[in-house]
């Protein structure tokens, strides 16, 4: 097996199989070509690596007309950015919405994958929506003709053709030939542009192929096209004179969009990725339609006005006001992992009372001058004091992020200001999301200010901030700071006081929010609700918390035990899948279930759904506390009454396991496994 480096070529012939039978379900396919690329020495563990590109796939299916997927994912298990391909016969449904793939790409990167090696890959992307390329392929007769085709395409410096195309690449911004570096003068002034951005969650794929598929778009309606890819071989800013002159923007992302504030008051046409793939010439006709409707929707939120029949593409406002908090919360959450962590860790060294006294003997004592109780005390009290530290983020973060999914980076400062308010005034979780969606908002609404030309560049870094901050603050103060304490400390006395059924109805509706969508919305507001109200000093919080983790543990702990108990019943990917879900669900990673649920979601998802409803709810009955916000069963010593964690747990585990057992052995689903799945020497009889 060779030692991969980063100067190994991205594919090779041993990463190719030509018209193979990889089985029946894209989890099959993929698992293979993870297979492949391990056995090459391109990646470490094919299970990891499987598994991360399945987890993407949970996300979007990345089936593409045309006969096509692309799977990919980033991965640490990955060695060295490459491309595992399979020409396959059977065809297998990746999602796509023409029918199933014959031709799949296995995009494998390194969790710190360069921007060179990311280049390359979106090259690949790239070419997948030029026929000619896809026809090449199917007709190519031998391995080393098809590494021919994709270094030819990945490699553009070798083909001086093509040289200014490769350099429009490599600049992440794409137009249509009439703008390419041969443009003259008179064609670069053309009157009608339309300019975009596209962004895919993991920009190694999607991004690229959204952008190119607008652009030829654009050339078939003989309209100008510049996408700005925000994508993972980086990003180069649409220069703000296209922008200006510009008939209307697309927003073609399953992200935010960053610097959304430069295309603020152009008609918009928002939607995700794939769409830009699927439909670009629609897109793009609605663009051109909004350009010329005054009542279009706009970029920085203007409303459509009543009765417009323009809105088509433009996200709604829950949809958006979704993704607002759902950025506030992701970047909450490490601050609430490490902070909690190390709280735990505090407590273990230093023991429960550590709390009361940390601040003091980190300020007063030292390792040349140990505190009573030694240095296990003053490490407690050290690692205590970080985290604490870690976790007096949590709120301004939270309404930090929110304010900047909003306005970008001038909502940042009054949002961080909006969140430390709430925390003085004691809002707390409450206070924080108020208060970023308002510092958020203002910061967009004094973006759109007339101000003389010569101010203009002090409003993002100046003017922005200063006011919205004044505003918020001033809100947050006079207005809203004692209403919203108000809320927050009601809510914890009537948490504090729940008690005999009605603490088990909270307990069954965390575990449900849990494991209704892995790591999803639902699943993310009940581990925010949880994370964001913790404290060592409030039991019912530590409940809560509790329940939250181990509700959200039995997803892939279930999955794990049926895929043992009645294998038969499983696909051999699956019964891979379960093997490494048994660690994944010990350590609260609930997408260690995602292959599954993604795979057969009917019968699956309900099942675990019941058993983290009777695990929450039996935590609650029986007061089990957790002062760590994860970690799972490695985390033992933030649990109050581990014996009964450890049974809640297990119960869950069992029904889970056993619903879905039952559900997949007497209720037939379209995604039942074949024979060749379960026994792939089956597929030989």
């Amino acid at each position: 097996m060779s030692s991969p480096t980063e100067d190994q070529p991205i594919i090779a012939e041993d990463l190719i199989l030509l018209d193979a039978d990889l089985g029946e379900s894209k989890a099959a396919v993929i698992e293979r070509l993870a297979g492949v690329l391990a056995a090459a020495g391109r990646a470490t563990d094919t299970d990891a690596l499987r598994d991360a590109a399945l987890a993407r796939e949970a996300q979007s299916a990345t089936g593409l007309p045309g006969g096509i997927a692309i799977p990919h994912c980033r991965s640490e298990s990955v060695t060295s950015a490459s491309l595992g391909f399979a020409r396959l016969n059977p065809k297998v449904d990746f999602g796509a919405p023409d029918g199933p793939a014959d031709l799949v790409f296995l995009i494998a990167a390194p969790a710190g994958a360069g921007s060179a090696h990311m280049k390359l890959l979106s090259s690949l992307a790239r070419a997948l929506v030029k026929p000619e390329f896809v026809t090449s392929l199917r007709n190519a007769s031998s391995a080393a003709e098809i590494v021919s085709l994709v270094d030819g395409v990945i490699n553009p410096a070798a083909k001086p053709a093509v040289a200014a195309t490769a350099a429009t690449a490599s600049a992440a911004t794409v137009s249509t030939a009439k703008h390419s570096a041969a443009a003259t003068p008179a064609e670069a002034s053309a009157p009608k542009h339309i300019v975009a951005v596209t962004a895919c969650p993991t920009g190694i794929a999607h991004t690229y192929m959204a952008a190119d598929s607008l652009v030829a778009a654009g050339e078939r309606a003989g309209v100008t096209v510049h996408v700005e890819t925000q994508g993972s071989s980086g990003s180069t800013p649409l220069d703000p004179a296209i922008i200006a002159g510009a008939e209307a923007v697309i927003f073609a992302t399953d992200v935010g969009v960053k610097g959304r504030e430069r295309f603020a008051g152009k008609p918009v046409i928002s939607s995700g990725v794939k769409r830009a793939i699927n439909e670009p010439d629609v897109m793009l006709t609605e663009a051109l339609r909004a350009a010329l409707n005054p009542d279009a929707a706009r970029v920085g939120g203007t409303a459509v006005a009543a009765g417009s029949n323009d809105s088509a593409g433009e996200l709604g406002w829950g949809t958006r006001i979704r993704q607002i908090l759902l950025t506030g919360v992701s970047y909450m959450i490490p601050f609430v992992a490490a902070g909690g962590l190390l709280i735990a860790l505090g407590f273990l060294l230093g023991g429960y009372e550590i709390k009361d006294v940390a601040e003091d003997i980190v300020v007063n004592n030292s390792l040349t001058a140990l505190p009573d109780g030694g240095i296990l005390a003053y490490l407690g009290a050290v690692l205590f004091q970080i985290g604490a530290l870690s976790f007096s983020f949590l709120v301004p973060a939270l309404a930090g992020y929110i304010s900047y999914a909003i306005a970008d980076r001038p909502g940042l400062a009054p949002g961080f200001t909006a969140g430390a308010v709430a925390v003085l005034v004691g809002a707390g979780f409450i206070g924080g999301l108020v208060g970023g969606l308002i510092a958020g908002f203002v910061a967009l609404w004094i973006s759109k200010w007339k101000i003389p030309a010569v101010l203009r560049g002090l409003m993002p870094v100046v003017i922005i901030p200063l006011f919205a901050t004044l505003i918020v603050g001033a809100i947050m103060f006079l207005l809203l700071g004692k209403p919203l304490a108000a809320i927050t400390s009601g809510l914890t006395n009537w948490l504090n006081g729940l008690s005999g059924s009605s603490v088990i109805i909270l307990g069954i509706i965390l575990g449900l929010m849990m494991c209704f969508d892995l790591g999803g919305p639902v699943n993310k507001a009940a581990y925010a609700f949880a994370t964001a109200g913790l404290s060592v000093t409030d039991t019912a919080s530590l409940r809560i918390m509790a329940a939250v983790m181990a509700a959200g543990m039995v997803p892939p702990l279930a999955m794990a035990l049926a895929s043992t108990v009645r294998s038969r019943l499983f696909t051999e990917a699956e019964r891979e899948n379960g093997k490494a879900a048994w660690f994944l669900g010990a350590a609260f990673i609930s997408e260690g279930a995602i292959p599954f649920a993604a795979a057969d979601p009917l019968r699956v998802i309900p099942s675990m759904m019941a058993g983290g409803a009777v695990t929450g709810a039996m935590i609650m009955g029986f007061n089990v506390t957790l002062s760590a916000p994860h970690g799972g069963i490695f985390v033992f010593f933030a649990i109050g009454n581990l014996i009964w964690f450890i049974v809640s747990l297990a119960v869950g585990t069992i029904v889970s396991a056993f619903l879905v057992v039952s559900a997949k052995q007497f209720i037939k689903g379209k995604n039942a496994p074949t024979e060749a799945e379960i026994d792939p020497a089956l597929a030989t009889v």
